[in-house]
């Protein structure tokens, strides 16, 4: 028997399809191994020296491998065919070599493009060993990101409180955003006018005309910038007689676009069908890793993170005959088409991302693919397909307008164009952000010296716009024009800014949050260059040297930390004013943007002669007047758009919002952000009086009635039937609930505490008592999306809970990650979560029989205790490891 390693349990179970019984085909759930989240994972001062750790899921995987190697005559590691994949196989082989697993056994690595069973079978018969050199890549590309990060964190967090982390290249491409955002609060608008005649030939057939020049002098887009300008001219045209000068048409091609790589995949799929970065790999892995079609399990796609644009001979073969019989022979080119890689730092010679099957139309695999699969795959399919087609013959016409005004010449020019041959713009056309409408009307016929009629003149006043921010399809787009991140890194990159909360999605763009403009400020203050475009991408060159072995990975990691430490030495003796300074200076246009009046955006508007600076506090940035203690004057770093300090107070500074005074005690009540989340509190002191908001509840809407309110909670609501003793309705660390004697029940989310009545609390506390309420956290379960079979038995239910959406498997609950929702989660993904949790103590499988129970129920209440100790540091370095490819 050989036993073949691959990645993922659906490519374990399409894979173990195509083989005889001559193979066992078992998953490693993607990484074994990792680096533990604590300081000398990676140790500068032995060599780099890595401590890699398999603890919970991986173990379990591990363990099960070395179980089926006894019996195998061969282990061949398939995992997937990019650096990455090949650092898994060197972790397995390195995993099985510790426990003395192989004992002689011989150990082959095979890679294939596709999961398909003739893809399987070809590299089985070419089977090679680890490419040391890539695993070289891998470990040196490890290294950094822990030792950047877990370095340069720390200081972060000391010197600019509210920070969270720093990555080598997350830092980098939240620059972009931050950089782009303070451009936009930068930019001022410019007025200009345009103005366009409407003009008709002599059969009557009308188009329109821009003025483009006047008096021997071009006119371009700004030039005219004040409406008495715009005016002078438009008076000017009025009285003009009109010919036309010069008539020009030229033929032009235009080429399709080569497949799909990583990138433009991921860019497609945001502007096309709105699917974020991380939703469109998700899908493209289930369509790499296969389908039932027809009674059939197949790969429909070719691996799906590669920088590779060109395409194997014979899937040309196949895209020219699907475009001879489905759209005609006249749009099959003379020749194939042959793409390259622009880019540097490709990787090695991957194909492009495509239909296994080009004659696997869209229509014919929709009904088998859940709908967003099916969008995805189609959008493959036509990529693929155009990118082989015949280009469109398009004539570009331009029109040059001469307009007499007495001793005046005017000139105005009119441009269109017309598809002679559409090509392949009949199947598929790029879409581009930011857009431009582009003049693609067509003009009616007219030659040199006709005459033109006016019919309008229009004169329009336009301003000019900041630059856009990014879309998560444009940011990617501009990493990968500098070299930033690689394939593999894309979409966990923006997933750690969003879950870091160093910037939001607002209609689609990402827009930077406060403390996200502070860090990149800080970083580019005291970390030049490790924030630098530049800088990032040469690094990611020598780590492509290091995987061609060309250059020495751990002399790579010498030179950077010997340069990085000296760096981070500098700021230890660094003072909050120096950090202040440098903050003030560069984030000036941020925080404080021009007023309306003209006046000093920083002298403070409540005392008058004070001025306002960035302020650091227990909760992160805020702006405060130099004046304080005698000017208390205080708002957060961006102000609305009415202007600067309009004291609304609808906005926390330092982690506090006033609302205003008790009635009765005449103490201040204000709103809070606490370790455990928002709260109300009455007054100051030791032990002030205190509640938290219940969910749903905006602080920013807060209102002094509804906080008071809160503040009187608990209350009482009813008198039980039967004891006579009270029902009190409050607000508890779980939640809402209602209380009698010592039974607790939970509200429903559709309750209000604050109008919860008796007859209701009554029927709560009854069902509770007669244990008709032992549901999760206190409320009914909703039914949930089944997600199939786990592999050790049992089903997986992904479900909404009150705390966010979880996966439940038998008795182990594992909560989603916050850049995975309910609506998104696969199988496998749900399998790597609650293997994850059940490994971290976080609860046990129940078996089939009701009368078994999990080991950890039979144990002590002690036992219990110590060994939910043992298991409590190993739980948060567990929750970091992804199976999906990190990189930062």
């Amino acid at each position: 028997m050989k036993l073949l390693v691959v990645e993922s349990p659906a490519k374990a179970k399409t894979i173990n399809k195509y083989l005889g019984s001559d193979y066992e085909v078992i998953a490693s759930f993607g990484h074994i191994r990792d680096l533990p989240a604590k300081d000398g994972s990676v140790d500068p001062e032995n060599d780099f020296a890595m401590l890699w750790e398999t603890e919970g899921r991986g173990a379990k995987q591990v363990a099960e491998i070395a179980k089926a190697a006894k019996n195998a005559e061969k282990i061949i590691l398939a995992t997937d065919p990019d650096r990455e994949g090949e650092a898994i196989s060197w972790h397995v082989l390195e995993a099985l070599n510790q426990k003395r697993a192989i004992k002689g056994i011989p150990v082959e690595r095979v890679t294939f493009n596709a999961v398909t069973k003739e893809a399987v079978q070809t590299a089985l018969a070419n089977p090679r060993q680890i490419d040391q050199a890539l695993v070289d890549a891998y470990l040196a590309r490890r290294a950094l990101d822990y030792l950047v990060g877990f370095t340069l964190s720390p200081v972060l967090w000391r010197k600019l409180p509210g920070a969270r982390s720093a990555g080598r290249v997350q830092s980098v491409a939240l620059r972009l955003v931050c950089d782009r955002e303070r451009e936009i609060e930068a930019f001022r608008a410019r007025e200009y006018w345009s103005l366009t005649a409407t003009l008709a030939t002599k059969t009557g057939a009308t188009f329109d005309a821009r003025l483009s020049g006047a008096d021997g002098k071009k006119i371009t887009r700004l030039d005219i910038g004040t409406g008495e300008e715009a005016a002078a001219f438009k008076t000017a045209l009025e009285t003009a007689a009109f010919s036309v000068a010069e008539v020009e048409a030229k033929p032009v091609k235009r080429h399709p676009q080569p497949p799909f790589q990583t990138s433009t995949l991921q860019q497609e799929a945001s502007r096309k069908l709105g699917f974020a970065p991380a939703r469109t790999m998700q899908l493209a892995q289930r369509l790499y890793e296969g389908a039932d079609i027809g009674g059939e399990t197949v790969g429909l796609i070719t691996y799906m993170r590669t920088d590779g644009v060109d395409m194997d001979s014979s899937a040309i073969a196949a895209a020219r005959r699907v475009i001879g019989k489905e759209f005609g022979e006249n749009y099959v080119p003379g020749s194939p088409r042959k793409y390259t890689v622009k880019a540097k730092n490709a990787q090695e010679a991957h194909e492009a991302i495509r239909p296994t099957d080009l004659g696997r139309l869209p229509a014919m695999v929709a009904r088998h693919l859940e709908p967003e699969q099916a969008k995805l795959y189609e959008l493959i399919w036509k990529r693929t397909i155009a990118s082989q087609m015949e280009s469109a013959s398009i004539e570009r016409t331009t029109v040059d307008i001469a307009a007499k005004v007495g001793a005046r010449d005017l000139e105005l020019r009119a441009t269109g164009q017309v598809v002679l041959f559409d090509g392949f713009l009949t199947l598929y056309q790029e879409s581009r952000d930011d857009e431009e409408d582009e003049d693609s009307r067509k003009l009616p016929p007219m030659k040199a010296g006709d005459p033109l009629e006016k019919r309008a003149i229009a004169a329009d006043q336009h301003f000019t716009e900041p630059p856009p921010r990014f879309s998560e399809a444009s940011l990617v787009k501009r990493m990968e024009e500098l070299g930033i991140g690689r394939p593999s890194t894309y979409a966990a990159t923006l997933g750690t800014l969003r879950d870091r909360e160093y910037v939001r999605i607002e209609k689609k763009r990402l827009v930077p949050e406060d403390k996200g403009m502070l860090v990149t400020a800080f970083l580019e203050s005291f970390f030049k260059r490790y924030v630098e475009f530049d800088f990032t991408a040469s690094l990611e060159e020598k780590l492509d040297r290091v995987s061609n072995a060309e250059i020495d990975w751990k002399a790579l990691l010498r030179e950077f930390w010997e340069e990085f430490t000296a760096t981070i030495g500098e700021t230890k003796e660094l003072r909050v004013t120096e950090v202040l300074d440098s903050l003030n200076g560069i984030l000036g246009d941020y925080v404080f943007p021009p007023r309306a009046d003209g006046g000093d955006p920083r002298r403070c508007q409540v005392c008058g002669t004070g001025t306002l600076s960035l302020k650091l506090g227990k909760f992160g940035a805020f702006v405060g007047c130099s004046n304080y203690p005698e000017c208390r004057f205080t708002r957060p770093l961006t102000v609305p758009a009415e202007g600067e300090g309009s004291g609304d107070g609808s906005q926390m500074v330092n982690g506090v919002r006033v609302l205003g005074t008790d009635p009765d005690s005449g103490l201040e009540v204000s709103v809070r952000e606490g370790r455990f989340g928002t709260y109300v509190q009455l007054g100051e002191g030791e032990k002030p009086k205190r509640s938290s908001l219940p969910k749903g509840e905006n602080a920013a809407t807060l209102s002094l009635e509804k906080a008071l309110a809160l503040l009187s909670l608990p209350r009482e609501v009813a008198r039980h039937p039967e004891s006579g003793e009270p029902i009190l309705a409050g607000i508890g660390r779980y939640g809402p609930y209602v209380q009698h004697g010592k039974t607790y029940a939970n509200i429903d989310k559709d309750d209000d505490i604050l109008d919860i009545g008796a007859n209701r609390a009554i029927d709560l506390i009854v069902a509770k008592e007669s244990g008709a309420g032992g549901r999760r956290f206190g409320a009914a379960a909703t039914p949930g999306r089944e997600l199939g079979d786990h592999p050790a038995g049992g089903k997986m239910v992904v479900r909404a809970g009150k705390y966010g959406p979880y996966v439940n498997w038998g008795k182990v609950n594992a909560t989603l990650p916050k850049s995975m929702t309910q609506e998104e989660i696969t199988p496998e993904q749900a399998i790597e979560l609650v293997n994850a949790k059940a490994a971290a103590g976080g609860g046990a499988k129940t078996k089939a029989k009701a009368s078994a129970k999990p080991a950890a129920a039979k144990a002590p209440a002690k036992a219990k205790s110590t060994a939910a100790k043992k298991t409590a540091a190993p739980k948060k370095a567990s929750a970091t490891k992804k199976a999906a490819k990190t990189e930062d």
